[in-house]
């Protein structure tokens, strides 16, 4: 998975020794560009290279490529979310055209229905549940 957006934390790097060796772990907030809804995730870096190689600094615009996934202690399920890539971007360039994979989605239709159309922008706005959702 990506996400794109501006780092606005970096926590304190953490450390220690494992059965395997030495290891270093730190924390990053990243901010969403989403003007109307921003949203923040935590992300972690592990291993002392990919620190160095990543270079993450507070206010900069990264894309982040990260994988999700869980683990569980004292009955209890924690996430984890770990980037094993971050690159830093333009934040002048529009987000759709960083993201070279992105194909559009489009719904569905019966075969031989009429096409939907989109409501027009003055019913939208007059509608009693104004919601982007």
């Amino acid at each position: 998975m990506e996400l794109q957006g501006k780092i606005i934390a970096a926590l304190p790097e953490r450390s220690g020794v494992s059965a395997r060796g030495e290891w270093k772990v730190q924390e990053f907030v990243l901010e969403t560009l989403d003007a109307q809804y921003p949203r923040k995730m935590v992300f972690d870096v592990f291993g002392a290279e990919r620190l160095q190689r990543f270079n993450i600094q507070v206010g900069q615009t990264v894309l982040v490529a990260f994988d999700i996934d869980a683990h569980e202690y004292n009955g209890r399920w924690f996430n984890s979310i770990r980037a094993f890539d971050v690159r830093q971007v333009d934040a002048t360039q529009p987000v759709a055209a960083q993201a070279s994979d992105a194909v559009p989605v489009s719904a569905p239709q019966a075969v031989g229905a009429a096409p939907v159309a989109a409501p027009a922008e003055e019913e939208v706005a007059d509608s009693p549940d104004n919601l982007p959702f």
